[in-house]
């Protein structure tokens, strides 16, 4: 990497560490109850809503909690798009969003993943952006935090045996954490020059005619296909632009608080209304780790070591500088097929960059949105050179555990160091032990769950849609870069990520319903054996510490996490990597 790279990099990694330790103790404050003035405001609204918060749960009740609590958010979101032809706020006119691309979003926004199969100005309403997707943001990633901290509490408590209670943390996630924050992060994008507004669109007149080829669409708003199976084009002119209008800024600003990702624009943010300065865009970047890095020290001070935080949290930003330099130093090399033919690529790979960013702070984006199970972008990752392109795959499937998304990145990142702990005792010959608690036999089949069930639905997804005509249909580049695109979108999905090889036209009732099946299980096929794990750890008695226990606070056990994620993170999609991103590869470079 350049000098400004490294720069770049260590500014933001610096201001992150910075951030991170006020806002973690912030965090801890609130979900430990310990706020006097919150306590006084959540009173009433505990009392009329029947909890009580002194009240806690076993795993099996916190788990359903959440579980319910979530597949009413899926029937809301997709009750709202259905009928959003008939509901308010709705300038454009937009009618009911498909049976199948309603129900891909509803999971999608509900699972945190926010895959967007469809152009959001040119689909949703003002009213299904702000009270479905919107408000899914901030539900989404309250159950993310929720599910950590009950995991936390596993380790912290001593036979108790509960977890807390459900529904007094995600009322305290929501209305002290996510919305005060995004609030002021919604006013700081607006100063940058983000749009917040519900004028209807606006037309333009542009300097001269323009040309262009476009899809022709059928009735229902799909793409007409020839005997081959490619669309139909057919020439239009323009001598106008619709720009289009909305409130952005208070769903930008949750989409990166909350790792959500879902844009308002289908450029998400390549587009200058949600993302118009490169001063929005390192904030943009900051806001995806800023919870994810503070939660690592949320769980140092919740089990009584702030070491034990610092550990996870140095392994992490380890695994990310290492993924930031490969991506950037592959995209510096620019095109070797474009550098033959005498095209001089000294300033790199700039397809499908936004030159307001550059190359540097394009490639940290990539890095970041894809570390952090957010999906939001502002490069287009179907134009990264071969490798560059397999970093933000690999991030995926290492299991969203390199910072991750709020709270899930973090409990992702917990059950690979129960494992490497119960590898360190198989090792020396002692009952592994994690934080003073025995790792036994029901902690160890649910990590076993919980890291294999991503794999398996990524894996045989991929299978499933490689072979199936259907799943050939929508791939735009045949070979070993197609491969890599449902390869993506798969890995996308089943890790909540969001961001797509956008190759690949994904809205087909095929795609729709296989991606949704992905992401509904790749979320809550985790956190359940997650609160299984949690409610385990809590009935335990804590056990001394002694000469034989591990350290698991210091550089080798920091090593040994590190291993373990990516030996055991990355044995399952060697094969497949190299039929897509390292076949590409070596193919541009013979």
């Amino acid at each position: 990497m350049s000098s400004q790279a490294w720069l770049l990099l260590a500014a933001f990694l610096a201001i992150l560490l910075a951030m991170a330790w006020p806002l973690a103790g912030a965090i801890t404050a609130v979900m430990q109850g310990r706020t006097r003035w919150a306590a006084i405001i959540e009173a009433p609204l505990f009392k009329l809503a029947g909890v009580r918060p002194e009240q806690g749960m076993g795993w099996q009740r916190y788990a359903l909690a959440v579980l319910l609590f979530n597949v009413l958010g899926l029937v809301a979101v997709y009750g709202l798009q259905r009928l959003q032809g008939w509901l308010p706020l709705n300038p454009q006119g937009f009618g009911a969003v498909s049976p199948d691309s309603a129900f891909n979003t509803a999971i999608s926004f509900v699972a945190n993943t926010n895959w967007q199969g469809y152009a959001g100005e040119a689909t949703m309403s003002y009213l299904t952006q702000m009270l479905a997707l919107a408000v899914q943001n901030f539900l989404s990633a309250a159950t993310g935090i929720v599910v950590v901290i009950a995991l936390i509490r596993g380790f912290a408590q001593h036979g108790a045996g509960n977890l807390g209670n459900a529904w007094a943390d995600l009322t305290r996630v929501v209305l002290w954490i996510l919305l005060p924050i995004s609030l002021v992060l919604a006013l700081f994008f607006v100063s940058q020059g983000s749009i917040q507004n519900f004028s209807p669109y606006q037309d333009v007149a542009t300097l001269e005619a323009t040309t262009y080829q476009a899809p022709k669409l059928d009735e229902a708003g799909q793409p007409v296909k020839d005997a081959q199976g490619q669309p139909v084009m057919q020439e239009q002119r323009a001598t106008t632009q619709s720009l289009a209008m909305g409130p952005v800024a208070s769903q930008l600003s949750i989409k990166m608080l909350g790792t959500n990702g879902g844009g308002f624009f289908n450029a998400n943010s390549a587009h200058p209304f949600e993302n118009p300065t490169p001063l929005s865009n390192f904030v943009q970047m900051l806001a995806i780790f800023a919870i994810p890095a503070a939660l690592c020290l949320v769980f140092g001070h919740m089990v009584g070591d702030v070491r034990q935080g610092w550990a996870v949290l140095g392994a992490m930003t380890a695994i990310f500088i290492v993924a930031v330099v490969v991506l950037t130093h592959y995209e510096a090399q620019g095109n070797p097929l474009l550098a033959a033919l005498g095209v001089d690529v000294s300033g790199g790979n700039l397809e499908g960059k936004e030159m307001r960013f550059g190359l540097k702070a394009s490639s940290l984006f990539a890095a970041v949105t894809t570390a952090a199970s957010c999906g939001a972008v502002n490069t287009m990752h179907d134009s990264l050179m071969p490798l560059a392109g397999g970093v933000p795959l690999i991030l995926m499937q290492l299991g969203e555990v390199v910072f991750g998304g709020v709270g899930s990145g973090l409990y992702g990142m917990l059950v690979f160091a129960i494992l490497a702990v119960f590898i360190a005792g198989l090792m020396i010959g002692r009952t592994p032990e994690y934080l003073g608690k025995k790792i036994e036999t029901f902690e160890m089949k649910m990590v076993a769950v919980a890291i294999l069930v991503t794999p398996v639905l990524v894996l045989a997804g991929t299978a499933v849609a490689v072979l199936s005509p259907d799943g050939q249909v929508g791939v735009a580049n045949p070979g070993a870069h197609g491969f890599s695109e449902i390869l993506y979108a798969l890995s996308s999905a089943a890790n909540n990520n969001g961001s797509a090889f956008a190759g690949l036209s994904a809205n087909t009732p095929f795609y729709n319903v296989l991606l949704g099946i992905a992401m509904w299980l790749g979320r809550f096929g985790v956190i359940v054996p997650v609160l299984a794990i949690a409610g385990s750890l809590a009935a335990k008695k804590r056990l001394a510490v002694t000469a034989g226990t591990l350290p698991t606070h210091g550089p080798l056990f920091v090593v040994l996490l590190i291993g373990v994620v990516l030996l055991v993170g990355l044995l399952n999609y060697v094969p497949a990597l190299a039929l897509g991103p390292v076949v590409e590869h070596l193919v541009l470079n013979p």
